[in-house]
């Protein structure tokens, strides 16, 4: 690269985000970009199979960590200009803010659903692991890669530098409310960043990231979003419909392919016949959306009826219901599945592949690593205590959904009533 050259990525939230190789921090971030295991994640989409849902839900884990390093970066500096002292922290907090998803499985989240593996696990294991990361954070400070593990395991000895990261007013929370709310057309998923921004201050007696009292509102707004975009976005029904037909559809390969009749690559596979975090970094690496994708695509045509119809269901987007049961007791609910395993038995229906139960949460705030501390002329104090809108989003709503193909849909609206 040429001396004071920059590189700028043109992002539809945050407009130009410059980094210019004459800072050596920023230099080191754009070579960390051009590592393959950061551009891995352009064939990871941010929200799994949502775009079954909301058409406009494309966007990758690679546009959305550019995001949570220009959003830290814009709140750090500000930071820093007010307290100089934090200077030194920079390369920490944005090489922890860029690299924070770099473990994310096919399909985002949903791969966690599926096969178990967790995504921060193995963020550290590419860090520590991938020779061409490794090195260049080796070379940057011998010990920056053990302080960004402290910030993603939320120990190191100056929080702010983690709760910038990861905590209840972070970074990545702020740019995926805003990425997930644009691409999937939500408009009540906007909030007013600049004005949060502006909030953030540093208290150097706790070292702790707080907010000016003046932010209330904005934060208050922005948890109201983070609720409804987990109520009627990420908990949408058609995303636990699609989640869950990707879930069988697997699940029948895996049976199949135990048992000898089905072929898959060797990295599918594995994925298939090992635990999922203690695969070889070359196997996890080489996984994406479109390997699994590939695969889907060549199963919809294998002679195992169930495994071709679900393939085909996801491919085609022809998706079973999904209807909120949660209004009925539990016993109700498990008796109401059980006539749905009679109505799709009498159809010569697999019982376990095309009906069950699925739960989903949504809360819009939680007191958990230390909550949100606000700077008040008492000092400083939790936002619950503060706002009794906040204190209503710590209540967690929890939703029970029945799963079932359509062929059954009369049937179970009669058993309701």
């Amino acid at each position: 690269m040429l001396p004071n050259s920059e590189r700028t990525y043109h992002d539809p939230l945050h407009g130009a985000i410059v980094l210019n190789s004459a800072d050596s921090t920023e230099a080191l971030l754009i070579h960390l970009i051009d590592t393959p295991a950061f551009q891995r994640l352009r064939r990871v989409r941010q929200l799994g199979p949502a775009s079954l849902t909301f058409h406009g839900a494309e966007a990758s884990r690679f546009t959305h960590s550019l995001g949570v390093m220009a959003i830290a970066r814009r709140a750090f500096d500000r930071l820093a200009r007010s307290y100089p002292q934090l200077w030194p922290y920079r390369p920490i907090v944005l090489c922890a803010a860029l690299l924070h998803d770099l473990g994310h499985g096919p399909f985002s989240h949903t791969a966690e659903e599926i096969f178990g593996c967790n995504h921060e696990h193995w963020t550290l294991r590419i860090l520590w692991e991938s020779p061409p990361i490794r090195s260049l954070l080796d070379r940057f400070q011998p010990d920056l890669l053990g302080q960004i593990e402290q910030v993603y395991r939320k120990r190191h000895p100056l929080p702010l530098i983690w709760q910038l990261v990861s905590s209840q007013l972070d970074c990545d929370r702020l740019d995926y409310l805003m990425r997930d709310s644009y691409f999937t057309g939500a408009s009540y998923g906007k909030i007013d960043l600049d004005r949060i921004l502006l909030a953030l201050r540093y208290d150097p007696v706790s070292q702790q990231l707080v907010l000016a009292q003046k932010g209330v509102t904005a934060v208050e707004h922005y948890l109201i979003v983070r609720y409804f975009m987990y109520a009627q976005v990420y908990n949408h029904p058609k995303n636990i419909a699609a989640t869950w037909i990707l879930d069988q559809a697997l699940g029948r390969a895996r049976e199949l392919l135990r048992t000898g009749q089905l072929e898959a690559d060797d990295t599918v596979t594995a994925w298939f016949t090992q635990d999922c975090d203690q695969l070889p970094l070359e196997q996890y690496l080489a996984t994406d959306d479109g390997t699994f994708i590939y695969h889907l695509q060549r199963w919809q045509r294998h002679p195992d009826r169930v495994l071709s119809d679900l393939c085909q269901r996801f491919l085609d987007r022809d998706l079973f219901k999904a209807r909120d049961i949660s209004h009925l007791p539990e016993a109700g609910q498990q008796s109401l599945l059980q006539q749905v395993y009679g109505w799709l038995t009498g159809l010569q229906l697999p019982v376990p592949y095309y009906a069950g139960l699925r739960v989903s949460l949504s809360r819009g705030y939680t007191l958990y690593q230390r909550g949100i501390k606000v700077q008040t002329t008492r000092g400083l104090q939790e936002l619950s205590e503060l706002s009794a809108l906040v204190q209503t989003l710590t209540q967690t709503e929890q939703r029970v959904w029945l799963i079932y193909p359509r062929q059954v849909e009369p049937q179970v609206i009669a058993a309701l009533g």
